[in-house]
């Protein structure tokens, strides 16, 4: 929800949200990864998904800082 409503005021005021979007995308999939971990689905998605969203992470201080 958060995603959607940054992109709609992307959209009407132009400004660079793209920083925060990472950010939240990023958190999104976190979550996503340890709902599917705490579900005893130890497989394959989980872990990539946390992975995926270390990633995401990790680039959002470089993101904000240009």
């Amino acid at each position: 929800m958060v995603v959607i409503v940054l992109t709609g005021y992307n959209r009407i005021t132009e400004t660079e949200l793209m920083p925060y979007y990472m950010f939240f995308l990023g958190a999104l999939i976190l979550v996503t990864g340890l709902s599917e971990l705490q579900k005893d689905r130890k497989g394959f998605w989980g872990y990539m998904n946390i992975v995926i969203s270390l990633y995401l992470f990790s680039l959002f201080p470089y993101r904000v800082s240009y």
